[in-house]
Protein backbone atom coordinates (compact mmCIF):
# COMPACT_ATOMS: atom_id res chain seq x y z
CA UNK A 1 0.00 0.00 0.00
CA UNK A 2 1.90 3.20 -1.16
CA UNK A 3 2.58 5.69 1.59
CA UNK A 4 0.86 9.08 1.91
CA UNK A 5 3.56 11.82 1.02
CA UNK A 6 5.38 13.24 4.02
CA UNK A 7 3.48 17.09 5.31
CA UNK A 8 5.89 19.77 4.91
CA UNK A 9 7.29 20.75 8.66
CA UNK A 10 5.39 23.34 10.22
CA UNK A 11 7.51 26.13 10.91
CA UNK A 12 7.72 28.80 13.51
CA UNK A 13 8.80 32.59 13.08
CA UNK A 14 8.50 36.10 14.49
CA UNK A 15 6.74 39.02 13.25
CA UNK A 16 6.04 42.62 14.24
CA UNK A 17 2.96 44.25 15.93
CA UNK A 18 2.99 48.14 16.76
CA UNK A 19 6.90 47.67 17.74
CA UNK A 20 6.26 44.26 19.58
CA UNK A 21 7.04 40.65 18.91
CA UNK A 22 4.90 38.69 17.81
CA UNK A 23 4.65 34.76 17.66
CA UNK A 24 3.16 32.80 14.50
CA UNK A 25 3.36 28.98 13.86
CA UNK A 26 2.75 28.25 9.64
CA UNK A 27 1.81 25.13 8.74
CA UNK A 28 2.36 24.56 5.05
CA UNK A 29 -0.37 22.76 3.15
CA UNK A 30 0.31 19.52 1.38
CA UNK A 31 -0.54 21.29 -2.12
CA UNK A 32 2.59 23.92 -2.52
CA UNK A 33 -0.37 26.11 -4.67
CA UNK A 34 -2.93 26.56 -2.17
CA UNK A 35 -4.18 30.02 -2.84
CA UNK A 36 -6.41 30.44 -0.06
CA UNK A 37 -5.00 30.22 3.86
CA UNK A 38 -6.82 30.06 6.99
CA UNK A 39 -5.76 32.55 9.99
CA UNK A 40 -6.61 30.88 13.58
CA UNK A 41 -7.72 34.32 15.45
CA UNK A 42 -7.42 32.99 19.03
CA UNK A 43 -9.91 33.86 22.06
CA UNK A 44 -9.04 34.79 25.43
CA UNK A 45 -7.79 33.74 27.92
CA UNK A 46 -6.00 30.80 25.58
CA UNK A 47 -3.12 31.09 23.53
CA UNK A 48 -1.74 29.49 20.16
CA UNK A 49 -1.95 25.73 21.01
CA UNK A 50 -6.11 26.22 22.00
CA UNK A 51 -8.19 24.13 24.90
CA UNK A 52 -7.42 20.37 23.69
CA UNK A 53 -4.95 21.18 21.88
CA UNK A 54 -7.88 22.22 19.24
CA UNK A 55 -5.85 24.91 17.12
CA UNK A 56 -2.66 22.59 16.84
CA UNK A 57 -5.33 20.04 15.25
CA UNK A 58 -7.19 21.95 13.29
CA UNK A 59 -4.27 23.64 11.19
CA UNK A 60 -2.66 20.23 11.21
CA UNK A 61 -6.03 18.91 9.55
CA UNK A 62 -6.56 21.65 6.76
CA UNK A 63 -2.88 21.50 5.96
CA UNK A 64 -3.57 17.81 5.13
CA UNK A 65 -6.41 19.15 3.46
CA UNK A 66 -4.06 21.20 1.27
CA UNK A 67 -4.95 23.91 2.69
CA UNK A 68 -1.86 26.35 4.54
CA UNK A 69 -2.87 27.84 8.34
CA UNK A 70 -1.42 30.38 10.20
CA UNK A 71 -1.73 29.89 14.09
CA UNK A 72 -0.65 33.08 16.50
CA UNK A 73 -0.60 35.08 19.80
CA UNK A 74 -1.47 38.16 20.07
CA UNK A 75 0.11 40.84 22.24
CA UNK A 76 0.28 39.90 25.66
CA UNK A 77 -0.92 35.88 24.96
CA UNK A 78 1.40 33.07 24.63
CA UNK A 79 5.05 33.64 23.39
CA UNK A 80 4.27 37.47 22.09
CA UNK A 81 5.39 40.52 23.77
CA UNK A 82 3.06 43.59 24.98
CA UNK A 83 0.55 43.86 27.42
CA UNK A 84 -2.44 41.86 26.89
CA UNK A 85 -5.51 43.47 24.95
CA UNK A 86 -9.24 42.47 24.85
CA UNK A 87 -10.63 40.83 21.97
CA UNK A 88 -12.01 44.59 20.66
CA UNK A 89 -8.30 45.58 20.44
CA UNK A 90 -6.58 43.57 18.04
CA UNK A 91 -7.56 44.86 14.58
CA UNK A 92 -3.74 45.83 14.55
CA UNK A 93 -2.69 42.00 15.28
CA UNK A 94 -4.99 40.28 13.31
CA UNK A 95 -3.47 42.58 10.83
CA UNK A 96 -0.07 42.52 11.39
CA UNK A 97 -0.92 38.18 11.23
CA UNK A 98 -2.61 38.43 7.73
CA UNK A 99 0.38 40.74 6.45
CA UNK A 100 2.97 37.74 7.85
CA UNK A 101 1.18 35.02 6.41
CA UNK A 102 1.53 36.81 2.77
CA UNK A 103 4.65 37.69 3.25
CA UNK A 104 5.96 33.90 4.61
CA UNK A 105 3.12 32.05 1.79
CA UNK A 106 3.68 34.08 -1.52
CA UNK A 107 0.91 31.88 -3.16
CA UNK A 108 -1.49 33.18 -0.94
CA UNK A 109 -4.05 35.32 -2.64
CA UNK A 110 -6.94 35.62 0.12
CA UNK A 111 -7.32 34.09 4.08
CA UNK A 112 -10.56 33.28 5.76
CA UNK A 113 -10.69 33.96 9.43
CA UNK A 114 -11.36 30.94 12.22
CA UNK A 115 -12.15 31.91 15.63
CA UNK A 116 -14.33 30.69 18.48
CA UNK A 117 -16.22 32.93 21.30
CA UNK A 118 -14.62 36.39 21.53
CA UNK A 119 -12.22 35.41 18.99
CA UNK A 120 -15.28 35.14 16.37
CA UNK A 121 -16.20 38.50 17.78
CA UNK A 122 -12.72 39.87 16.94
CA UNK A 123 -13.21 38.27 13.18
CA UNK A 124 -16.58 39.87 12.92
CA UNK A 125 -15.13 43.43 14.02
CA UNK A 126 -12.17 42.91 11.41
CA UNK A 127 -13.52 41.04 8.65
CA UNK A 128 -15.10 43.93 6.48
CA UNK A 129 -12.20 45.94 6.63
CA UNK A 130 -9.35 44.28 4.69
CA UNK A 131 -10.09 42.95 1.60
CA UNK A 132 -7.78 40.47 1.99
CA UNK A 133 -10.47 37.96 3.79
CA UNK A 134 -12.43 36.31 1.84
CA UNK A 135 -14.62 34.50 4.81
CA UNK A 136 -15.08 34.17 8.47
CA UNK A 137 -15.53 30.90 10.38
CA UNK A 138 -17.90 31.66 13.48
CA UNK A 139 -17.62 29.19 16.65
CA UNK A 140 -19.88 30.33 19.31
CA UNK A 141 -20.34 33.77 18.96
CA UNK A 142 -19.51 35.76 22.38
CA UNK A 143 -22.60 38.39 21.92
CA UNK A 144 -22.49 39.25 26.01
CA UNK A 145 -24.27 41.50 27.84
CA UNK A 146 -25.42 42.36 31.13
CA UNK A 147 -28.92 41.46 30.13
CA UNK A 148 -28.53 38.65 27.63
CA UNK A 149 -26.25 36.75 29.99
CA UNK A 150 -29.36 36.79 32.64
CA UNK A 151 -32.10 36.06 30.38
CA UNK A 152 -30.21 32.93 29.05
CA UNK A 153 -29.24 31.50 32.54
CA UNK A 154 -32.85 31.96 33.29
CA UNK A 155 -34.24 30.32 30.15
CA UNK A 156 -31.63 27.90 29.61
CA UNK A 157 -30.15 26.94 32.68
CA UNK A 158 -32.59 27.36 36.03
CA UNK A 159 -35.80 27.09 33.93
CA UNK A 160 -34.30 23.89 32.41
CA UNK A 161 -33.19 22.45 35.15
CA UNK A 162 -36.77 22.17 36.49
CA UNK A 163 -37.02 19.45 34.04
CA UNK A 164 -33.69 17.26 35.31
CA UNK A 165 -34.55 13.96 37.12
CA UNK A 166 -31.13 14.86 38.39
CA UNK A 167 -32.37 18.18 40.10
CA UNK A 168 -35.01 16.88 41.58
CA UNK A 169 -32.84 13.65 42.75
CA UNK A 170 -30.82 16.53 44.78
CA UNK A 171 -34.44 18.01 46.32
CA UNK A 172 -35.57 14.87 47.84
CA UNK A 173 -32.41 13.83 49.39
CA UNK A 174 -31.77 17.09 51.05
CA UNK A 175 -28.42 18.15 48.77
CA UNK A 176 -29.71 20.65 46.92
CA UNK A 177 -28.39 23.91 48.37
CA UNK A 178 -31.24 26.61 47.90
CA UNK A 179 -29.82 29.64 49.44
CA UNK A 180 -27.08 29.92 46.39
CA UNK A 181 -29.08 28.67 43.77
CA UNK A 182 -31.65 31.45 44.32
CA UNK A 183 -29.38 34.01 44.97
CA UNK A 184 -27.91 33.52 41.53
CA UNK A 185 -31.76 33.77 40.17
CA UNK A 186 -32.63 36.59 41.69
CA UNK A 187 -29.44 38.35 40.63
CA UNK A 188 -30.38 37.42 37.72
CA UNK A 189 -33.77 38.74 37.94
CA UNK A 190 -32.65 42.02 39.35
CA UNK A 191 -30.46 42.45 36.11
CA UNK A 192 -33.15 42.12 34.04
CA UNK A 193 -35.28 44.39 35.99
CA UNK A 194 -32.73 47.15 34.98
CA UNK A 195 -32.35 49.50 31.65
CA UNK A 196 -30.00 48.37 29.28
CA UNK A 197 -28.81 51.96 27.84
CA UNK A 198 -28.51 51.63 23.85
CA UNK A 199 -28.45 54.99 22.92
CA UNK A 200 -27.28 56.28 19.16
CA UNK A 201 -23.12 56.34 18.59
CA UNK A 202 -21.41 58.21 16.02
CA UNK A 203 -19.07 55.47 16.15
CA UNK A 204 -19.71 52.06 15.46
CA UNK A 205 -16.74 50.83 17.65
CA UNK A 206 -19.16 52.48 20.68
CA UNK A 207 -21.84 50.70 20.01
CA UNK A 208 -23.08 47.44 22.29
CA UNK A 209 -21.76 44.25 21.55
CA UNK A 210 -24.23 42.62 20.01
CA UNK A 211 -24.79 45.67 17.69
CA UNK A 212 -21.01 46.45 16.58
CA UNK A 213 -20.92 42.68 15.64
CA UNK A 214 -24.03 42.91 13.32
CA UNK A 215 -23.02 45.92 12.04
CA UNK A 216 -19.59 44.22 11.05
CA UNK A 217 -20.85 41.59 9.56
CA UNK A 218 -23.70 43.02 7.05
CA UNK A 219 -20.44 44.93 5.45
CA UNK A 220 -18.66 41.51 5.29
CA UNK A 221 -20.36 40.52 1.66
CA UNK A 222 -18.25 37.03 1.75
CA UNK A 223 -19.23 33.69 2.79
CA UNK A 224 -19.56 32.90 6.32
CA UNK A 225 -19.73 29.13 8.04
CA UNK A 226 -21.15 29.55 11.69
CA UNK A 227 -20.28 26.96 14.05
CA UNK A 228 -23.46 26.57 17.55
CA UNK A 229 -22.83 23.91 20.54
CA UNK A 230 -25.96 22.59 21.67
CA UNK A 231 -24.87 22.03 25.37
CA UNK A 232 -23.14 26.05 25.86
CA UNK A 233 -24.77 28.70 27.08
CA UNK A 234 -22.51 31.40 25.11
CA UNK A 235 -24.10 29.94 21.82
CA UNK A 236 -28.17 30.32 23.36
CA UNK A 237 -26.98 33.62 24.13
CA UNK A 238 -25.88 34.37 20.58
CA UNK A 239 -29.51 32.55 19.78
CA UNK A 240 -31.89 34.25 21.65
CA UNK A 241 -29.69 37.48 20.35
CA UNK A 242 -30.35 36.77 16.90
CA UNK A 243 -34.14 35.75 17.65
CA UNK A 244 -34.76 39.06 18.96
CA UNK A 245 -33.70 41.11 15.98
CA UNK A 246 -34.26 41.58 12.56
CA UNK A 247 -31.06 42.65 11.95
CA UNK A 248 -29.84 39.73 12.81
CA UNK A 249 -32.49 37.45 11.73
CA UNK A 250 -32.02 38.81 8.10
CA UNK A 251 -28.53 38.44 8.49
CA UNK A 252 -28.41 34.63 9.78
CA UNK A 253 -30.55 34.08 7.12
CA UNK A 254 -28.47 35.27 4.28
CA UNK A 255 -27.50 32.67 1.50
CA UNK A 256 -23.90 33.67 1.80
CA UNK A 257 -24.45 32.06 5.71
CA UNK A 258 -23.66 28.81 6.49
CA UNK A 259 -24.78 27.43 9.75
CA UNK A 260 -24.17 24.09 10.93
CA UNK A 261 -25.18 22.72 15.09
CA UNK A 262 -23.71 20.51 17.41
CA UNK A 263 -26.55 19.67 19.51
CA UNK A 264 -24.16 17.39 22.07
CA UNK A 265 -21.08 19.52 22.04
CA UNK A 266 -19.65 22.13 24.68
CA UNK A 267 -18.26 25.51 24.26
CA UNK A 268 -14.50 24.56 23.67
CA UNK A 269 -15.63 20.81 21.18
CA UNK A 270 -13.94 18.65 24.11
CA UNK A 271 -14.21 15.89 22.98
CA UNK A 272 -12.76 14.13 20.08
CA UNK A 273 -15.67 12.97 18.02
CA UNK A 274 -17.18 16.79 18.61
CA UNK A 275 -13.35 18.54 17.21
CA UNK A 276 -13.17 16.16 14.68
CA UNK A 277 -17.43 17.02 12.91
CA UNK A 278 -15.67 20.73 13.22
CA UNK A 279 -12.71 20.28 11.24
CA UNK A 280 -14.49 18.12 8.22
CA UNK A 281 -17.34 21.18 8.43
CA UNK A 282 -14.83 23.97 8.42
CA UNK A 283 -12.69 22.01 5.64
CA UNK A 284 -15.93 20.90 3.58
CA UNK A 285 -16.76 24.49 3.68
CA UNK A 286 -13.77 25.85 2.34
CA UNK A 287 -13.71 23.42 -0.59
CA UNK A 288 -17.68 24.20 -1.49
CA UNK A 289 -16.65 27.79 -2.85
Amino acid sequence: MPKSPAMPPERPFAFECASHTLCGILHPPAAPSAARGVLVVVGGPQYRVGSHRQFVLLARHLAEQGIPVLRFDYRGMGDSEGRLHEFAEIESDIRAAVDAFFERWPDLEEVVLWGLCDAASAAAFYGFQDSRVAGLVLLNPWVRTEAGEARTRLKHYYLARLTEPAFWKKVLTLRWEPRRSLGHALAALRTLGGRERVGPAEDWRQMPLPQRMLHGLERFPRPVLLILSGRDLTAREFEDTVAASKGWRRWQGSPRVDTRRLEEADHTFSRRVWREQVETHTADWLRSW
